[in-house]
């Protein structure tokens, strides 16, 4: 299992990246509020943090599912797992912020969603809302809409013989987005069927190619390390990489680059203390993707009151709250609740 701390660590760099990225809105919100200047850092595409964790959950569901194929009841344990995984968190915040809407709407600049868009978040279902944007009501969760797909397209493929999974599984995904390219589809079908949705696939190659040997030298990781940062680097100054088919061109290379480095080392070696501290935090990556808004609009909402214009210091405030925030809710609730759930389930 030493070999995959390189695919903790970069659970916890992608959600890190995602969280860079929304912290700079609120800077800016505050040096808006003091009268100051602030320029955000687009040195990386923050955001393709995304991309990162889509590589990595395609070769997480092979990586650890394998025993479950061509096994009788698999695909019933794979959908227990997977709920028990992602439902009570993703249900206590998505909650938490129809709350906090409620109860005080102009802090989260948000407008009463409907009766139909708030069963919808809960059921993973993508549907447009009053303004048009296809995204549940706490819109991070607009990444676990295409994890639910991906889910329900893996566990089916469990039910047919074990060497065809991963196949079934990818050209499900190739068969979406062609047809997506050819005639645009109907909601959710047209949501679905975005080309990022291919990275599943590159995260699943990468599992198998794992699975069947492949080994990395330690330089050549680290040459794939530094190719992926370059091209991230390229799509942060590029137009077309913020179209879908961009994106995909640019970000999904670059996180096939580093998942594949990260999860095929050779593992010799004992990681050191830095690397395991940020394997930990990988474990909390969940948690820290969906509580860090939490965490920081809270810290928004004291610079706002005592230092506005103090924009370095807040943003190295709020990413030190939204980690400490992840760790324990990780700690108290997620895993306690993943158990809980797992056990019901089960029963």
């Amino acid at each position: 299992m030493s070999q995959l701390y390189g695919i903790q660590v970069l659970r916890a760099l992608a959600a890190l990246m995602v969280a860079v990225h929304h912290v700079q809105s609120d800077a800016a919100f505050l040096a808006g509020r003091a009268g100051t200047a602030f320029s955000p850092s687009d040195i990386l595409p923050w955001n393709a943090g995304v991309d990162l964790f889509f590589v990595i959950s395609g070769f997480i569901m092979v990586h650890a599912s394998s025993g479950l194929f061509g096994q009788a009841g698999g695909a019933r344990l794979f959908f227990a797992r997977r709920i028990a995984r992602i439902v009570p968190l993703y249900w206590a915040t998505t909650t938490l912020f129809l709350l906090v809407m409620f109860a005080s709407p102009a802090l989260l600049n948000s407008g009463a969603p409907s009766a139909g868009q708030i069963l919808a978040s809960y059921l993973f279902w993508p549907l447009a809302d009053a303004t048009g944007a296809v995204q549940p009501v706490y819109s991070l969760g607009w990444t676990l809409n295409y994890e639910m797909l991906f889910y329900a397209l893996f566990g089916a493929a469990l039910l047919l013989p074990a060497r065809l999974v991963v196949l079934a599984t990818g050209l499900a995904l190739f068969g979406l987005v062609a047809t997506q390219a050819m005639t645009p589809l109907p909601l959710p079908f047209g949501f679905w069927a975005q080309p990022i949705v291919l990275e599943f696939a590159g995260g699943m190659a990468i599992a198998l190619l794992r699975n069947r040997g492949l080994r990395l030298e330690g330089r050549l990781r680290w040459l794939m390390v530094a190719a992926g940062v370059a091209i991230l680097v390229a799509a942060a100054g590029s137009e077309w990489a913020l179209t879908p088919w961009g994106s995909l061109a640019y970000r999904g290379p670059a996180a096939l680059l580093l998942v594949t480095a990260a999860a095929c080392g050779r593992g010799q070696s004992a990681p050191s203390a830095l690397v395991r501290q940020f394997a930990r935090l990988g474990d909390a990556s969940y948690a820290l993707y969906l509580v860090h808004p939490f965490a920081m609009r809270g810290a928004r909402q004291i610079f706002l009151r005592l230092a506005p214009g103090a924009t370095t210091l807040f943003i190295a405030t709020a990413l030190l709250a939204a980690v400490i925030a992840a760790v324990a809710v990780y700690r108290w609730f997620e895993k306690p609740m993943t158990k809980l759930f797992r056990r019901l389930l089960r029963a």
